[in-house]
């Protein structure tokens, strides 16, 4: 076996100045950098992970050294320097001793042909440089990850803010209004949610609400959650000011958000529903923007689910949205859930999901909490969600 380098700094223990010179003329033509001493006064100084030397070479019959006691000291610490032990005679009691020792050879001292321990002391070199190189690369590993846990901390304090910051935009509490009940829930999959619902009272007889579901995770879903909810609050604001009426209609809603997302650029589009619902005179109207589960309606007649199809918003430019209208039992709850819903169930397709979800929510009309138990949202280990699930129950007529 033959090594690219064969220069390494040796320690050689031996209390006979002569004989050790004598071996590093032996050893003369090798690029070897000795360094000589009759005794070690710290063992973990020499043969420790911080040690100097490459090898070193012990000679067996050292005078007023206790092997024994080497050996015990040697359990204390962490021995990383390769050890050849030589002596002038291979007899068992000196290889019983070496071996005791732990050294990597055991070899009898060369009087001319040194071509054996040569290739000995190279090996040890080599393996004690590829345990520096190793530990080099474990320390820069160590430093790299601390870094990386500290950046970490950095990142999920940011976003434990995002959340607590996105949170505070959402409805704080149930609104209602007449005999109708707007609430909603949000369970999250990470941090910062792509998921958003909003509702509000606009005039003296219409509430104005909307379910987001934006593409992807993560801060940039999140932020475009905040623009959607600031693009809304502005036309409210608009129409308090100077009678806008963009706010009460949904596909103009819907053209403002899909404009306002591309202009933004965060290659982020979002599926929506939009309604306003007119509680004077009971009827619904509103727009679907890409979304499923398609609103869910649980009357005294049963489940449906309502019309509707459009494009996500923030993907064409040219995106067409249609308005339907729905006039409102005297008893129901409407149901808007993000996909998220739909990835706890466990059937197969998308058409199969859907009808389970119709079949889960069928049945006498009731509260939101009830519901949210019969689909299991409860009981949910949020850790464990798979994406996002937003859901926004409108009710009425529910004592």
């Amino acid at each position: 076996m033959s090594f690219d380098f064969v220069d390494g700094r040796v320690l050689l223990i031996d209390d006979q100045p002569e004989r050790a010179s004598n071996l590093i003329d032996v050893l003369g033509d090798a690029k070897f950098q000795f360094d000589c001493c009759a005794e070690v006064d710290d063992l973990e100084a020499t043969l420790g992970p911080e040690s100097p030397w490459d090898c070193v070479l012990c000679t067996i019959d050292l005078m007023h050294v206790s092997w024994a006691g080497v050996r015990r000291a040697m359990r204390n610490f962490d021995v990383q320097v390769p050890v050849i032990v030589i002596a002038d005679d291979r007899d068992l009691d000196s290889m019983s001793t070496a071996l005791g020792l732990g050294a990597t050879d055991f070899l009898v001292r060369p009087k001319e042909r040194p071509g054996l321990l040569k290739r000995s002391i190279e090996r040890c070199v080599h393996h004690r440089r590829l345990q520096r190189q190793l530990q080099t690369s474990k320390q820069r590993l160590e430093r790299t990850n601390a870094q990386l846990r500290h950046s970490l901390r950095i990142l999920e304090q940011d976003q434990q803010a995002g959340r607590q910051v996105q949170m505070a935009l959402l409805p704080s509490a149930a609104l209602k209004v007449d005999d109708y009940w707007f609430s909603q829930t949000i369970y999250t999959s990470l941090y910062l949610s792509g998921d958003f619902v909003d509702y509000f009272q606009v005039g003296d007889h219409e509430v104005v609400f909307f379910l987001a579901d934006v593409s992807g995770h993560g801060s940039s879903s999140a932020f475009a959650t905040v623009l959607l909810k600031n693009l809304f609050a502005r036309k409210r604001s608009d129409y308090l000011r100077r009678r806008d009426l963009a706010i009460s209609s949904p596909v103009s809603m819907l053209t403002l958000a899909n404009r306002e997302l591309l202009e933004l650029d965060l290659n982020k589009y979002a599926t929506m529903v939009v309604g306003v619902l007119d509680f004077r005179l009971h009827l619904l109207r509103y727009s679907i923007a890409g979304h499923l589960p398609l609103p869910l309606l649980l009357s005294d007649e049963g489940a449906v689910y309502l019309t509707g199809e459009g494009s996500p918003v923030g993907l064409l430019p040219n995106a067409h949205f249609n308005e339907q209208q729905l006039n409102l039992p005297e008893t129901f709850i409407l149901s808007l859930f993000s996909d998220g819903i739909l990835e706890l169930l466990e059937d197969d397709d998308l058409i199969a999901k859907e009808q389970s979800l119709l079949a889960r929510l069928s049945g006498p009309v009731v509260r939101p909490s009830v519901l949210s138990d019969r689909l299991g949202i409860e009981h949910v280990d949020q850790d464990a969600l798979p994406d996002d699930v937003a859901a926004l129950f409108i009710s009425r007529g529910l004592a």
